[in-house]
């Protein structure tokens, strides 16, 4: 990554980031870090997760902070005409507008489609991000990470054995949205190279929730036999586990015979490699009771820490369980610059790396309404 004014990927794009809280900006920034010119347009009272904290900075939330670097902060009255008029003024030079505006506004706007914006703007790629489409039965419902992850099964099937539900701690839907949004937007892009024409992208939450239930969705469509939560075990391979040692837990995860005859090698367990219920992983799967019990007597006798490494060396995964703190903190995370530190921002890196055009951190996240709407739009 470099921290340069140098062009990048996207060098030259307009984007028009309409969109608020997370899986719209997300997308917008990701855009931002490879070269695009990212104007957010906000209300007069900013986008609501600037008060998402603490913890704050220079007066916006971390969590604001996260996924708003590399853009332009415009406020705009979009309830107004005149907000509105110098909303359509912004589109007719932009590249793409990414926005997650509730169907009703539109039609209040007198936009009777979503659809109609690439009518009247034909360059536009225009990604739309809703909760769960514009139609169907749950059309035009607003959208919410953890409601979503609710509707679609996903805390169905995570928590432990016979526990309750659980919601996933990282935001996985409104992330995974927002990262199916700028793929939507290079797609389009790409069809407009073909075509000259813009269109719409339509990327709901619902769907990019169902799209990761994997493997989940995948078993029961095949089985008929509805998943449940099995803690950090993995329905289709076995050992996929936390083991005890006798200093810390390790996540073990093998995923073939061979690193599983590599793992019984090294805990002395060599002849269990060989036993026919377990020798092949559906047969581990199968008696994956007998299984874990005899890996957690092995794994209770062992230091974590050293033995985790002689794993590793072996080929064999085997992992530490760190807190936020420590991967902060990691030689590799500094070595891949996946945390930035800069005296205007400390956030985290980009995860993307081009070896020819390079994303870049070119600035922090917006002050509200840095920009002017008076400014030209040539200078926009």
């Amino acid at each position: 990554m470099h921290n340069s004014d140098a062009g990048g990927a996207l060098a030259g794009l307009r984007v028009i980031d309409a969109s608020r809280v997370l899986a719209g900006p997300f997308c917008g920034q990701m855009l931002g870090d490879h070269g695009a010119d990212v104007i957010k347009i906000e209300s007069p009272e900013g986008d609501e997760c600037r008060g998402f904290g603490p913890p704050f900075v220079d007066g916006s939330s971390a969590y604001f902070r996260a996924v708003n670097r590399n853009k332009r902060s415009m406020v705009l009255d979009l309830n107004s005409e005149a907000g509105r008029e110098t909303f359509w003024q912004l589109l007719e030079t932009a590249d793409v507008l990414i926005e997650n505006f509730k169907a009703s506004t539109l039609r209040a706007w007198g936009v009777a489609e979503p659809a109609a914006i690439t009518g009247r703007f034909p360059r536009l790629v225009h990604c739309r991000i809703t909760g769960f489409g514009d139609d169907g039965p749950l059309g035009e419902l607003p959208g919410y990470d953890a409601a979503v992850q609710s509707m679609a099964g996903l805390l169905s099937i995570n928590g432990e054995a016979g526990g309750e539900p659980l919601r996933l701690g990282v935001p996985v839907v409104d992330l995974t949205t927002g990262m199916n949004a700028a793929i939507a937007v290079l797609l389009a892009l790409q069809a407009r190279h073909r075509t000259g024409r813009g269109q719409m992208a339509d990327v709901c939450l619902y769907d990019s929730a169902v799209s990761v239930a994997h493997p989940f969705m995948a078993n029961y469509l095949a089985s008929g036999n509805t998943p449940r939560p099995s803690g950090n075990g993995h329905p289709n391979i076995v050992p996929y586990n936390v083991y005890q040692t006798r200093t810390c837990p390790l996540f073990i995860a093998v995923a073939n015979d061979r690193l599983f005859a590599k793992l019984c090698a090294q805990l002395g367990l060599a002849g269990m490699a060989q036993d026919e219920r377990y020798k092949s992983n559906g047969q581990r799967v199968v008696n994956r009771v007998a299984v874990d019990a005899a890996l957690a007597q092995a794994f209770a006798q062992v230091d974590g820490e050293a033995f985790g490494k002689q794993l590793l060396a072996q080929n064999v995964p085997a992992a530490p369980i760190l807190d936020m703190a420590a991967v902060a903190a990691a030689a590799h995370t500094e070595h891949r610059q996946m945390v930035v530190r800069r005296d205007d921002y400390h956030g985290p890196g980009i995860p993307i790396k081009l070896s020819d055009t390079p994303a870049a951190i070119r600035r922090g996240p917006p002050r509200l309404g840095e920009m002017s709407a008076a400014t030209p739009p040539s200078e926009r």
